[in-house]
C-alpha cells in the first residue's frame, strides 16, 4: 500500500512539474510574441536584454526543477540594459530652433532630433552646434531624405561611396538618410577637411567642394547663416518667411 501511494504522489508530482513546465513556456512564447510587437516603441538593446535575461533565467530554472514563482522572481531581478538618455537642448538652441522652424518652414518637431544631435556631436568635436545648423541649412534645407544630382545625401549631403568608412556600427541599411548618423558623418567629415586645410575657412570651402575659390563663397555663405541664427536665438524671434 505505501509503495501505491509512494508512486502515485510521484507521479502527481511529476504531472504538476510538467504543467508548471508547460505554462511557463507559454508565458515565455507571449512574452516574445509581445517584445516583437512592441519593440519600436523601445531602445532594441532594452527590449533585448529583457528578454535574454528571461529566457537565461528560463533555462536555469528548467535544469535545476525550480518552480514558476522562484523563475518569476529571478527573471524581475534581472537587470534590464538602461534606455540611453535624451539630450536635453541648451535654452539658446530652443530659441534657434524656433527659428529655423520660422525660416525653413518645418515643424518644430521634425528639427528637435537634429538640433540635440548638432548638440552632442558638436560637443565630442568642440565644433559650434550652430555652426553644423547653419551647414545643414545650407546644404539640405533641413530635408533628411535630401539628394543632390551628383549622390550627396541626408542632412549634410555626404557622399556615401566616399564616407562609407565613416559610417558606425549598427547604423541599419540607410544610415546617410537617418539624420543623427548624417550628421555625425558629416561633422566628421568637415573635421578632416579642417585638418587638411589648416582652418576651418578653408575645411568649409573643401567641405563645399570649392578648395581653390579665392573668394571663399560657400565659407562666407555658412558664416552668414549662422550670424543670422545666433542673432535670432539671442533676440528669441525670427522671421516667418
Amino acid at each position: 500500500m505505501s509503495a501505491t501511494i509512494l508512486l502515485r504522489s510521484t507521479r502527481a508530482r511529476r504531472s504538476d512539474a510538467t504543467s508548471s513546465f508547460i505554462q511557463y513556456g507559454l508565458i515565455i512564447v507571449t512574452l516574445m510574441l509581445v517584445l516583437s510587437i512592441v519593440k519600436p516603441a523601445f531602445s532594441g538593446n532594452l527590449g533585448a536584454g529583457r528578454l535574454t535575461a528571461a529566457l537565461a533565467a528560463f533555462t536555469k530554472a528548467e535544469e535545476s526543477s525550480e518552480a514558476p514563482e522562484a523563475l518569476a522572481v529571478e527573471a524581475a531581478d534581472a537587470s534590464p540594459v538602461a534606455e540611453p538618455a535624451s539630450e536635453t537642448l541648451r535654452p539658446s538652441l530652443k530659441r534657434a530652433l524656433d527659428y529655423v522652424s520660422r525660416r525653413y518652414r518645418v515643424a518644430p518637431e521634425a528639427l528637435v532630433p537634429i538640433f540635440e544631435a548638432a548638440q552632442s556631436v558638436g560637443r565630442e568635436s568642440r565644433l559650434d552646434p550652430l555652426l553644423i545648423i547653419a551647414i545643414i541649412g545650407i546644404e539640405s534645407r533641413f530635408n533628411p531624405f535630401a539628394e543632390s544630382p551628383v549622390g550627396a545625401k541626408g542632412l549634410m549631403q555626404v557622399m556615401p561611396d566616399i564616407h562609407l568608412d565613416k559610417v558606425p556600427e549598427g547604423a541599419g541599411d540607410q544610415p546617410f538618410l537617418d539624420p543623427v548618423t548624417n550628421i555625425r558623418v558629416g561633422v566628421h567629415v568637415l573635421e578632416e577637411a579642417i585638418r587638411w586645410r589648416g582652418s576651418l575657412t578653408g575645411g568649409l570651402q573643401h567641405y563645399g567642394g570649392s578648395p581653390t575659390d579665392p573668394e571663399t563663397g560657400y565659407a562666407n555663405k555658412v558664416f552668414a547663416e549662422k550670424q543670422r541664427i545666433e542673432q535670432a536665438a539671442r533676440r528669441g524671434n525670427g522671421p516667418r518667411a
